[in-house]
Parts: structure tokens; C-alpha cells; sequence
């Protein structure tokens, strides 16, 4: 029994007309098919044929189709679009191509339920006949869920909807860099249309482990708490967690300003904020000049749940575009928890089982797969890297909270900011004993290792020492002393917003204050002289800072010369 194809046209076709459309069905699909035909209000010569869910359309506005296709592969520079456009117009002819056709079941609440497209892939494309245009997430025996990327009010139950045959994707070029664009690669800064030189994937494999090397060479944050204690690698996942409104985000922010000058580019996804919270964030990197290396991808509260959903792996396609010629890249997703909620919203849409706290079952895959993209490639890769600073908000300090302990074992160490620190007036209000870097002393120049020390060791003994003599009324001099020290410590971790020290200053500090130069000195006084004594080395000692600051190299003669130029300023003040 032969199949059957509907020919859309405005007149009948003849005969031989008839005969090739079933010789070239028979070809193309190895069945026996037979024609019916049906009117409609189509140009004199123009037909559409189809043939279950796929389309040969050979109106006016199918031909125009296959000619916007075959401009959009076309890369266009000011230079050379005029002699592009003639070649493409010239040599273009029509080919005999389908494309898949289906219709909308139902829709709602940036969900649409597609019947008819029986090849699509998951992740890809589709197009409605309003122009909104969505992505196959969902994929069933007899229909697809696909997740918008616009407003849904104009797709109704039987409208049109059109596979593309691409998967999603953001063009990449240089020009990126100042610019803050949206989830789909769009500019809303008002400066303009951004020209790309290529489309990448918004979803791509993680390098293997062949193609990798070990984390071996500094990203500087400028923080002395974290350089010190916590160093981050180039190509390092380094998860910074807390709960609301403890200066995650400054910290992301102060490490993007520290990059000026080290030829470092930096991506900040903002995942689910306000507007007007990334306006303000934007403004602060052109006031500290981070803007120029800068691209800031933006999905806020007020965007559908897919376009915060699909926000990171754009901004980590950008991202892997830098790293694969060769650069070094610091991506910062802020937060991953609005992500995951996100992500959480649309597969309860999309009918998907729920489990821990609704999270569906991929949700640990949801991150692990963006996550694992940072590496640092070997040197046939190019040798650039990646490096991730996911953010993530707790709940009351619950860190064994579902989608935190996810994303703390798939990251490289945790960086854990504390309230009560925090409310304390210690800032950055890191918690030194929860905090680790399982990279370590790998990723910190033999200056900072050497300088570093025991600063952990001591910071928790006078942590211990703290909380046992609250209670004491009377203490003995060696007792106060060690006190006075760590009270010395903390003071010296305290650090301004927008104020990243450089790596000579740390070191300095460092060598200062655990040889106990400023044991006497007020607490209060402790970061007023540091400054002071910075100031100084600036000034007087050029040659010191500046073998710190290339060399990274702390020697002996020069850490005794530190600690004697410290102790003659401090005695002399």
C-alpha cells in the first residue's frame, strides 16, 4: 500500500508533473507513495510538498529561506560584504531541501508542547511562526517540550513551528570584550550590533584529561586572605558560598579589578539579579577600568526562566573561545542556586520527575558539565585556561544544603563566607577553617608560600584561644600576648572593597605581621601603619618591591631587610 504526499499549489499538477513527484519520493525515501493534491493561494509555478513531517517548499518564501541560510554561514567584515553579497547572490540555485515541520499542542508558562517534529535533537533550535524562537529540552515518543526563549503570547494551539537543524549557540569574536549582552549573545548595552567571527555551541564536552595540564600558575585576587591562605590556579574551580549579603559578590568583583594588566579576560555571568544591581556592577568596572577586558552576560529576574537557565554555558562558550587561542580566562557565574531554581522551574513545567528538595534527578549534571569546561589546556591545546568562580548562596550557614554540596565536590575548594564575621566588621568575612583550596601551594609564587607560613595554624589557634577565654577573668601575660597577636592577624586580613593589594604588598605584610613587628601597636592603629609602612617601602626601599613584585621570589637577605626596616619605622613613628 503506498504512502501519501500532500502537494500544496494553486493548479493541479499534470500528468508528468505527477510522475516526477513520485519517481523523486520513491528515491528519496525507498517507498511507494502516491500524490493528493490540494488548493490553496500560492504564485503561478509555486508548490509545497509534504511528506509526513518534512516540507519541500518551493514558493517565494520557502526559495527566500534557503537564501537568508546560506547568507547567515556567510562571515561579513566592513571590508568585504559588497563583494560577498555579489558572489552570493550570483552563484546562489536553489536546491531541492526540506525542513521539518510541526505544530503546537498546547503552550503556557514558557513551555510549548511540539507534535511532528520527529528528528529534532535535543538542545536544538526551533522557530515559531511568531518569530520566538525556543530550544527542544524535552524529548518524548509523540512530542517534544520546548522551552522559550520570548514572550509566548503570540503562539497559539496549531500554529507552525520550524526546525533549524542547529543547536543553541552564541557567536564569538574579540568584540565582546566591554560589552554586556544577554543570554542569547544579543547587546543591550545601546552600543550597537556586535559582528562575530564564528558560532559555538552553548553546550560543548569538557576537555579530556589528555588535552589538560596541571594548575600551576597564580590568579592573583588581590585578596590577601584568600592569596595567602586559599590561592586559586589558573584553570582552577574555586566555589565562593554564603549566605545572602556577605560579600560574594565583592569578592568576584575585586578579583575581575585585579586582572588590569595581567592579561587575564574575564566573563560575569549575572544569573537571575536585578537590573539595576548589574547596572550598578557594570558601572563599577568602567570606574576601575576592568570594563575593557570585561564581557558581562546578563539573564535578570525579569527574563524567562530559559534564558536564565541557558546563561552560564553562553557565557562559558565566550569563555572557551578566548581560552582555545591561547588566553587565560576568569568566568565568575553568580549564583548557581538561582541557576538550579531555574532549572528547576522548567522541568516541573516540562512534567519531569521531581526529587530532593523538586530538584530533578540531572541536577548534579546540570553543573558538572558546565564546571568540568574549566581546565587549563596543554601546550597542543595552546596552553590557555579557564578559570571558574561559581557563587553560591546557603540558607542560614547550611552548607549540606542539596545543590551546595553538590556543587562543593565538583569544584577545586570552597572559599566560606561567614554572617557572624561578616556582621562583625570583618570583611572579607572569610571562615578560615571551613575555607580550603585543594590546589594549595601549587598555585602560590615561592614569595607568597615563603611569607604565608603557618597563618592558618595560627588564625585557629587564637580562634580556640578566643572562644575558651571568653569566660576567663583573669589571663597571664603569655595568654594576652598571643591575643593580641591573632587580634593583630585579623585586623591585618581586613581589607577595603575595590582596593586589591598587589603581590608585593601581601608579601610584605605577611613577613610584617607574623614576626610580630606589630605586636604593640592599638588594634585599632594596626591597618592605618601597615598602610603607612607600605607606603614607605614604596617610596624607600623601590628595589625590594620590585624583585617581590616580577621575581615572586622572597630571599633570605630580603625578608631580613623586611623585618629590620619595619621594626627601625615602627620604633620611629
Amino acid at each position: 500500500m503506498s504512502k501519501k504526499a500532500i502537494l500544496y499549489s494553486n493548479t493541479p499538477p499534470s500528468r508528468a508533473q505527477e510522475k516526477r513527484f513520485v519517481d523523486f519520493l520513491s528515491k528519496k525515501y525507498g517507498e511507494s507513495y502516491s500524490i493528493v493534491w490540494k488548493q490553496t493561494e500560492l504564485p503561478e509555478g509555486s508548490f509545497k510538498l509534504v511528506v509526513d513531517s518534512e516540507v519541500y517548499d518551493w514558493s517565494d518564501e520557502g526559495r527566500l529561506l534557503q537564501f537568508k541560510e546560506r547568507l547567515s554561514k556567510l562571515q561579513f567584515k566592513d571590508d568585504n560584504i559588497i563583494p560577498l553579497l555579489k558572489d552570493a547572490i550570483e552563484k546562489w540555485v536553489p536546491d531541492i531541501k526540506a525542513y521539518e515541520e510541526g505544530r503546537v499542542l498546547t503552550v503556557g508558562d514558557g513551555i510549548a508542547t511540539v507534535s511532528g517534529l520527529d528528528n529534532v535533537c535535543y538542545g536544538e533550535i526551533v522557530v515559531f511562526s511568531s518569530g520566538v524562537r525556543g530550544m527542544a529540552q524535552d524529548l518524548r515518543p509523540d512530542e517534544i517540550g520546548c522551552v522559550l526563549f520570548g514572550d509566548d503570547s503570540d503562539i497559539i494551539e496549531g500554529s507552525i513551528v520550524r526546525r533549524t537543524g542547529r543547536v543553541a549557540g552564541i557567536g564569538v569574536s574579540d568584540e565582546y570584550l566591554g560589552r554586556v549582552v544577554d543570554a542569547l549573545g544579543r547587546p543591550i548595552d545601546g552600543k550597537g550590533e556586535i559582528i562575530c567571527d564564528e558560532y559555538l555551541p552553548i553546550e560543548n564536552p569538557a576537555p579530556g584529561i589528555i588535552e589538560r595540564q596541571s594548575v600551576d600558575t597564580p590568579l592573583e585576587t588581590g585578596i590577601l586572605a584568600i592569596d595567602s591562605m586559599f590561592p586559586i590556579g589558573r584553570g582552577q574551580r574555586e566555589l565562593i558560598i554564603g549566605d545572602r549579603q556577605t560579600g560574594k559578590t565583592a569578592i568576584a568583583l575585586d578579583t575581575i579589578i585585579n586582572q588590569r594588566g595581567k592579561d587575564v579576560i574575564c566573563v560575569y555571568v549575572a544569573i537571575g539579579q536585578k537590573a539595576s544591581s548589574v547596572v550598578q556592577l557594570v558601572q563599577n568596572l568602567k570606574t576601575h577600568g576592568a570594563m575593557e577586558y570585561t564581557v558581562v552576560v546578563s539573564a535578570s529576574a525579569s527574563d524567562p526562566a530559559p534564558l536564565q537557565y541557558i546563561a552560564p554555558y553562553a557565557g562559558c562558550a565566550l569563555g572557551e573561545y578566548f581560552m582555545n587561542k591561547g588566553r587565560d580566562v576568569l568566568i565568575v557565574y553568580d549564583d548557581l542556586s538561582k541557576h538550579a531554581i531555574a532549572y528547576r522551574s522548567l522541568s516541573l513545567l516540562l512534567e519531569r520527575a521531581p526529587g530532593r528538595e523538586a530538584y530533578p534527578g540531572d541536577v548534579f549534571y546540570l553543573h558538572s558539565r558546565l564546571l568540568e569546561r574549566s581546565a587549563h589546556l596543554n601546550a597542543e591545546r595552546g596552553g590557555g585556561s579557564m578559570t571558574a568562580l561559581p557563587i553560591v548562596e546557603t540558607q542560614a550557614g547550611d552548607v549540606s544544603a542539596y545543590i551546595p554540596t553538590n556543587i562543593i565536590s565538583i569544584t577545586d575548594g570552597q572559599i566560606f563566607l561567614e554572617s557572624d564575621l561578616f556582621f562583625a566588621g570583618q570583611r572579607p568575612a572569610v571562615n578560615v577553617g571551613l575555607s580550603v583550596s585543594r590546589v594549595g601551594g601549587d598555585a602560590q609564587t615561592k614569595a607568597m608560600k615563603k611569607a604565608a607560613g603557618a597563618i592558618r595554624l595560627d588564625l585557629a589557634q587564637y580562634r580556640e584561644m578566643e572562644v575558651f577565654t571568653q569566660f576567663a577573668s583573669d589571663l597571664d601575660e603569655a595568654t594576652k600576648r598571643q591575643l593580641t597577636y591573632g587580634q593583630g592577624l585579623m585586623q591585618m586580613l581586613k581589607q577595603d572593597q575595590y582596593k586589591p593589594y598587589k603581590q608585593y604588598e601581601m608579601v610584605i605584610i605577611l613577613v610584617v605581621v607574623l614576626n610580630h613587628i606589630l605586636q604593640d601597636i592599638p588594634e585599632k592603629d594596626v591597618k592605618k601603619v601597615l598602610r603607612e609602612l607600605l607606603d614607605h617601602f614604596e617610596e624607600s626601599y623601590f628595589e625590594i618591591t620590585e624583585r617581590l613584585e616580577n621575581d615572586g621570589l622572597l630571599s633570605d637577605e630580603d625578608r631580613e631587610e623586611i623585618i629590620k626596616v619595619a621594626k627601625k619605622f615602627v620604633e620611629e613613628r
